[in-house]
């Protein structure tokens, strides 16, 4: 037993003195300001006198003192589960069961500011100019960015003042306690009178942040206005953000307004349909998501066959899957323990046998580009590389009599490829809208399935085996393609110096922001590249800010010449264009999260904060500049990366 004393001695001095003060601060004394200070002096004294003279330690408690009686209560919380104990150690650890709760000072605060009783009084506000400066650096976050408490009451006293600036909305949407009823019924009548959105802000109401039903009924009505080309290019990512449609088998799929939309779409238009289909097909894979994605695509195929053309759309759907598994079955071919000339051979005898109907058929769209209609495949151009996978390539014939070559991977998961190249060709279409062409041309990928799919093939040669032909000189590689008359060599001309340099500007900025690795000489090529690495993750250590090699820079007439400068200009102005839409690519990643993207699924929660990381927002145009040229600068000097492509070179020339 203890034997701390459960009560102090009554009758003590100090006891009665406290007694008499609390009188004293609740008013039920007089108070005498000269008789006050003589008071306390004595009160301290026999504090002191007493505290010395006892053995016993006091711990005096200041509790709140209230006007009125004060009646609270709590509601019932659950718990956290108490931790386990700490291997190997005597500390257990306690939770703190207020951990769980919230504070209800803040909730009181937050329902007195926002009460519907200052509506009237809030349709009018106005902001003067400090606060209205404070507002214009809100809506200015990135879309990763967490608002404070105090942020979040400044949006919703100018909630009013803010539906005229439609880039206002989704920093609004933030700032609502989705608990709160009265809160919600507020901030869904706003969205009727707010202004309209643009498709980017759109986007990020679709994620997984925003689970109103209104609020993505919202965002859905605001994609209307997208042509098809755009929804073409944001199409990957709306698929994912079904995930977030909460869409079961006891739910309707009429219920989710994004399935509704993205199937009346592909519908109407045959291009996106190709799309959507395969984007379901792949996700129809995934054992968690699997069950929700085979609603929607069967919802999708049944509402095809209500157009005119829909049952011949719907069996052109099915001989393009019945084209993938006979694809796949000729990928065993290449796997078998056969020399590789003998491989090719059987591989072109499977084609060319007439049971098997491949080298002539009824007209098909290409899955990897729905415009392209082939007829065919031509068996004596069919070929396996040399690669560890040993993916086919197979050439197409077409209706208009062209030829359409493509290289079909199994082993290997696509998803990625088809992220990167979906990005690019984003930031392609965001650099022309600003009147700047850096030529760049990204080549078609699709995903057929988790471990499979179609690469466009474009003849090419990399950058490693131009320099060892043309005696380490990109430069005379240039003049020999293209010779005057007669053959003779003249200067490279200028609109293909002009393409070189815009196209490798535009590559090195790209390869940057996503952070696209592994990018040693062998895998620079002057039309396309396998992007295995992206968002910064390199698999040789110390990797520079961006590729960009010291034969690169001499192609151009080294680091002073007039090209050179002329390239870095590039540089800066796509660099600061595509910041200014940052936060469109930084909401189409957000969407990704879930997609088992290889290099997004390893830390799913860092993979939208490293992309923003490279945009560095936190930068004026000015400033942005400045740190562009470093990483030019720096990328060009840095030494370990060529100690490391020499050790690729090395190893390389073992391996053949």
């Amino acid at each position: 037993m203890t034997s701390t004393p459960s009560k102090v001695d009554s009758a003590s001095e100090m006891d009665r003195l406290e007694k008499l003060m609390r009188k004293y601060e609740r008013g039920d004394m007089a108070r005498v300001d000269w008789l006050d200070q003589l008071s306390f002096r004595e009160i301290e004294r026999i504090n002191k006198l007493e505290t010395s003279q006892t053995k016993h330690m006091y711990l005096y408690i200041d509790l709140p003192q209230f006007d009125f009686p004060l009646v609270y209560s709590e509601k019932e919380y659950r718990l956290p589960i108490p931790l386990a104990r700490l291997v190997d150690s005597d500390l257990q650890i306690i939770p703190d069961p207020e951990a769980a709760r919230d504070n209800p000072v803040e909730n009181k605060h937050r329902k007195l500011a926002r009460s519907h009783r200052n509506g009237p009084l809030d349709r009018d506000l106005k902001p003067n100019a400090k606060i209205r400066d404070e507002l214009n650096k809100l809506l200015k976050y990135p879309p990763t960015q967490n608002l404070t408490t105090e942020e979040k009451d400044l949006l919703w006293k100018f909630r009013f003042y803010l539906t005229r600036d439609k880039k206002a909305l989704t920093k609004f949407l933030k700032c609502v306690v989705w608990s709160d009823s009265v809160e919600v019924k507020q901030a869904v009548d706003l969205l009727h009178v707010w202004v309209n959105i643009d498709v980017e802000d759109a986007l990020e109401l679709l994620g997984s942040t925003f689970e109103d039903p209104n609020v993505r009924a919202y965002a859905v009505m605001q994609l209307q206005k997208a042509d098809d080309e755009d929804l073409q290019l944001f199409l990957l990512q709306l698929v994912q953000a079904l995930k977030f449609e909460g869409i079961s088998d006891k739910v309707s799929l009429h219920s989710s307004p994004l399935a509704e939309f993205l199937i009346n779409r592909a519908i109407k238009n045959p291009l996106l349909g190709n799309s959507f289909y395969w984007y379901l097909m792949v996700e129809c894979e995934d054992k968690h998501w699997r069950a929700m994605f085979a609603k929607v695509a069967y919802y999708f195929m049944e509402s095809m066959v209500q157009v005119p053309d829909g049952v011949t759309r719907r069996k052109t759907l099915e001989r393009q899957g019945k084209l993938v598994e006979v694809l796949l079955e000729l990928c065993k071919v290449a796997r078998l323990k056969e020399s590789r000339p003998k491989k090719v051979e059987m591989l072109r005898a499977f084609l060319a046998d007439p049971k098997k109907g491949l080298v002539s058929f009824a007209p098909l769209p290409l899955p990897l580009d729905a415009h392209i209609q082939v007829t065919g495949i031509i068996p004596e151009k069919a070929n396996i590389f040399k690669s560890a996978l040993q993916p086919l390539r197979l050439t197409f014939s077409c209706v208009d009599g062209s030829e359409y070559t493509i290289i079909f991977k199994t082993g290997d998961d696509l998803r990625q490829d088809q992220l990167v190249v979906q990005i690019i060709t984003l930031m392609d279409k965001l650099l022309r809208k600003e009147n700047l062409d850096l030529k760049l041309t990204p080549y078609k990928v699709l995903a057929t399935g988790a471990d499979h799919g179609m690469v466009q093939f474009v003849p090419s040669l990399p950058l490693a085996a131009i320099l060892t032909d043309y005696n380490n000189s990109l430069l005379t590689y240039l003049r020999e393609f293209n010779r005057g008359e007669g053959g003779k060599p003249i200067p490279v001309p200028a609109n293909v110096m002009d393409t070189y340099i815009r196209s490798t500007s535009g590559y090195c900025v790209i390869t940057y922001l996503l952070g696209i690795g592994d990018r040693h000489l062998d895998n620079l090529l002057l039309t396309t590249a396998d992007f295995g690495f992206i968002l910064g993750r390199d698999p040789k250590p110390f990797p520079p800010p961006m590729k960009l090699s010291r034969e690169m820079v001499e192609a151009m007439g080294g680091a002073s010449s007039q090209s050179y400068q002329k390239f870095k200009s590039y540089c800066v102005v796509a660099f600061n264009s595509l910041r200014k839409n940052a936060n469109l690519i930084l909401n189409l990643f957000s969407l990704m999260i879930n997609a088992n993207v290889p290099d997004i699924a390893i830390e799913p929660d860092k993979a939208v904060l490293k992309v923003q990381d490279r945009f560095r927002l936190d930068l004026s145009d000015e400033e942005a500049i400045q740190y562009f040229q470093g990483l030019i600068n720096e990328s060009i000097g840095a030494v370990f990366p060529q100690v490391m492509e020499k050790i690729h070179q090395v190893a390389q020339l073992l391996r053949s």
